[in-house]
């Protein structure tokens, strides 16, 4: 592989793009005639012909892997994988050397944030309980919760959760910020302990690292009071399963999960009729327009390479 430091591209060559989908290929053939898309499939194998030559691959969105068949190893000329999504832990410190990752960090921000809003004023409101008794054909009058005035943590101070911030403020939600790394107006993880008992609602919006994977266990849920919301638009990862279910099971904590572990949910699974959860199948992005917005940003991220400036969403190790 290339060094990481090495040009992209020699004068007037042309780039060659791996792309999972025509709407990508079109957007990136759009920008300029010197850039050829290749619709490949790594389940397949190794690309071959012109696709082997390949300086740029954009995996599947919706839970793509890193390949195991020698797919990576046919593609020597490799600088760049371009994920669709925010999450990239399933290739950090996993790619060749010289091989740069980046993420499509911003593009589905609005519909991920406005899923957080639509779930936590969902759960707040008793929104699930009152369809299952219209369902039942039962008029079942009880007093819900209020996202008016609430004590909000936000665990993830990036894109996603300054935008869920935002939201949430015209609703008067005291918010707290919280980050790995402590800075003006985010309080540190390390602080966790001191602020979960005052928090009414637990947005969870943080990357999967080994400092986050399984941060939500047994500790963290029993620190948080009595009846609170935790909302986890992050991944399923994050928190401890089987702690989560014993505390939903006891009726002591309230949850919204857009992500599972495992995901998908099984058949079966007791998440699935645990008490006080809502539940969606990983779909806090997926809105119209999706599609459409992860093409732009691979197509930026070309131009970029043409341009020779320094491209966007660059992923280190965590």
């Amino acid at each position: 592989m290339p060094a990481a430091d090495a040009p992209f591209l020699g004068p007037d060559e042309t780039l060659h793009v791996l792309v999972p989908a025509t709407e990508i290929g079109d957007a990136v053939e759009a920008v300029s005639p010197r850039v050829r898309a290749h619709r490949v499939d790594p389940d397949d194998g190794p690309p071959s012909g012109e696709a082997a030559r390949a300086q740029v691959w954009v995996p599947r969105a919706g839970g793509a892997r890193l390949p195991t068949n020698g797919f990576l190893e046919g593609l020597p000329r490799l600088r760049l994988v371009q994920l669709l999504s925010a999450g990239a832990e399933r290739f950090v410190g996993r790619l060749p050397e010289g091989v740069l990752l980046c993420n499509a960090r911003g593009a589905h921000t609005p519909s991920t944030a406005e899923w957080v809003l639509a779930a936590t004023l969902a759960a707040q409101r008793g929104i699930p309980f009152f369809t299952r008794e219209q369902d039942a054909g039962r008029w079942s009058f009880r007093t819900e919760h209020t996202l008016f005035g609430a004590r909000v943590l936000v665990v993830g101070a990036g894109d996603i959760g300054r935008t869920v911030g935002r939201m949430l403020d015209p609703f008067g939600a005291r918010v707290t910020y919280v980050a790995r790394t402590a800075r003006e107006g985010v309080r540190g993880t390390d602080e966790l302990p001191r602020l979960l008992p005052d928090a009414d609602v637990v947005v969870l919006v943080v990357p999967v690292t080994p400092e986050t994977t399984g941060l939500v266990d047994a500790a963290f849920l029993a620190a948080m009071h009595d009846d609170a919301l935790l909302v986890n638009a992050a991944r399923g990862v994050v928190v401890r399963t089987d702690a989560l279910l014993a505390e939903l099971v006891a009726g002591r904590l309230r949850a919204a999960l857009d992500v599972t572990d495992p995901e998908p949910l099984p058949p079966g699974h007791p998440l699935w009729s645990a008490p006080g959860l809502l539940l969606t199948p990983h779909v806090g992005g997926e809105i119209p327009g999706t599609v459409e917005r992860g093409a732009a940003a691979v197509a930026d991220q070309v131009r970029r390479i043409l341009d020779g400036e320094p491209l966007v969403n660059l992923v280190g190790d965590y």
